[in-house]
């Protein structure tokens, strides 16, 4: 066990240095620089912000000096927000961000899971066809869609919800809608196709033959089995839920980590971008790995595999 941990941490941070290098060549090979704009500065006075900021150096020499300054703990100052380093936007604007994908992604679980069992428990009826129906439907319409017409339907129209803002816990009912609904769909589909397969194994039969209740065999016997595709889907979907939620929040002007790495890409704010890479990557690779071992203790292959690396 020792040792599968160890692999997958190493290979956390191997990925986790290739991310970061690849986005720090990437954002400077972009056209442009942080301190271009509509009047071009006067030629000494550009030349001072960039010794200022070490952008006149080598990009070999910035790259090292960069990766140092991570290793510290330092993601840098901000070239756009110049009161303010990226340490403290990304303070400011993670909580915001984290609140938001939390509550998809746990809505999207409970709910998805919910109806996916709902219709395996049905097969072949109207409810599993509606069901199942709905899932597909709700898989076509990306946040980018839903969030503009939840706005128009339940903030411009009914006045029940505010369109914007992050004062209250009103104003993430509809962000946290707009963001979790194909996941919802997602997890209804994988969920249902579990349960239909746990449904059919032997053990379940059994237990079904032998008059075990029917809450019993649901929670005891089929649960586990069809809750294993779910799992392995959940680390990526709750990476892509914090990842993905710049949209949302550029919609719904929520001030968190997804806004703030599309303002860094507009203005070519290299560390402002570099920051919010940095901190998406570790938050998907800790999910991921978390994931791994949750996946071990279900699914009696993976943890035959872990327990082989230490042999």
């Amino acid at each position: 066990m020792a040792r599968f941990i160890f692999r997958r941490l190493a290979f956390a941070i191997v990925t986790l240095w290739l991310v970061v290098s690849a986005a720090f060549f990437l954002i400077r090979a972009a056209p442009g620089g942080p301190f271009d704009g509509e009047r071009r500065l006067p030629p000494a006075i550009e030349k001072n912000l960039l010794a200022s900021y070490h952008l006149d150096e080598p990009l070999p020499v910035q790259y090292w000096r960069y990766l140092r300054m991570v290793g510290g703990g330092d993601l840098g100052p901000s070239f756009k927000q110049k009161d303010f380093t990226v340490n403290e936007l990304i303070s400011a604007g993670l909580p915001i961000s984290l609140g938001l994908g939390i509550s998809a992604f746990l809505l999207a679980l409970l709910l998805g899971t919910s109806l996916g069992t709902f219709a395996a428990l049905g097969h072949d009826t109207f409810r599993d066809r509606f069901l199942s129906g709905l899932a597909t439907l709700g898989l076509a319409f990306p946040p980018l869609i839903v969030a503009p017409i939840l706005v128009l339907v339940f903030a411009v129209g009914l006045a029940w919800l505010p369109a914007g803002g992050h004062s209250s816990p009103k104003h993430y009912v509809l962000p946290t809608i707009a963001l979790s609904l194909p996941y919802i769909a997602a997890f209804a589909r994988l969920s249902r196709i579990g349960c239909l397969e746990a449904l059919g194994l032997p053990h379940v039969t059994t237990a079904r033959a032998k008059g075990l209740s029917h809450p019993r065999l649901i929670f005891q016997h089929v649960f586990p089995s069809a809750f294993v595709p779910v799992l392995s889907f959940s680390g990526p979907a709750a990476a892509a839920l914090l990842a993905g939620s710049m949209v949302v929040e550029e919609v719904f002007s929520l001030p968190g980590l997804g806004r703030y790495f599309v303002q860094g890409a507009i203005n070519r704010d290299y560390t402002l971008v570099m920051g919010t890479v940095l901190v998406y990557a570790v938050l998907i690779l800790t999910l991921n790995f978390l994931v791994d071992l949750l996946y071990g203790r279900l699914d009696p292959r993976v943890r035959s595999e872990m327990v082989a690396s230490n042999d």
